[in-house]
């Protein structure tokens, strides 16, 4: 049997996964990434699949292997770019449970993702993201803008910001 194969005798198996988590801030239920583990990881096994969510250059990868062949698929999200470590923690929480969900095509809709969606849809569209060594960085330091002014129009990572030597 192939990949493709052992993945649909898994997918017949999982079912439907009941959301077993409240998320507080949106008052809705979903599956955690332990609980989503927790039922998937066995019929993986079962099917000769390894699973695998490794960070690799700034992606959250969710990856399956078909054991003997080594053939494999992949479902990935860039992490975004902050400073807060438990923020980034959460992130890749966040992403692994999203790859792997999409990756194995279960449940399309989610609560707490329709709720975030709805207050992302009430905010201001977000500022365009400007790094070093970008053309707008340079020609702003060509000109001698004020990092105050260049995020008015443009996201800088704290990082960046900490470069930039017009304050």
């Amino acid at each position: 049997m192939n990949l493709y194969t052992k993945l649909q005798e898994v997918k017949k198996e999982i079912g439907a996964i009941s959301k077993d988590t409240t998320n507080p801030f949106f008052k809705s239920k979903y599956f955690d990434i332990n609980g989503l583990l927790k039922h998937v990881e066995p019929l993986l096994q079962k099917n000769g699949l390894l699973l695998l969510q490794p960070i690799y250059k700034g992606y959250v990868i969710s990856e399956i292997i078909e054991i003997e062949s080594g053939e494999k698929i992949q479902s990935g999200l860039q992490l975004p770019e902050m400073d807060d470590p438990q923020k980034l923690g959460s992130a890749v929480t966040y992403y692994r449970r999203y790859t792997l969900q999409s990756l194995l095509g279960l449940q399309a809709e989610d609560d707490d993702a329709n709720a975030a969606s709805e207050a992302t849809r009430n905010r201001k569209p977000s500022k365009p993201w400007v790094n070093k060594d970008d053309k707008i960085w340079v020609a702003a330091l060509d000109k001698g803008v004020k990092l105050g002014e260049l995020k008015k129009h443009y996201s800088i990572s704290k990082i960046n910001a900490d470069l930039y030597p017009y304050k």
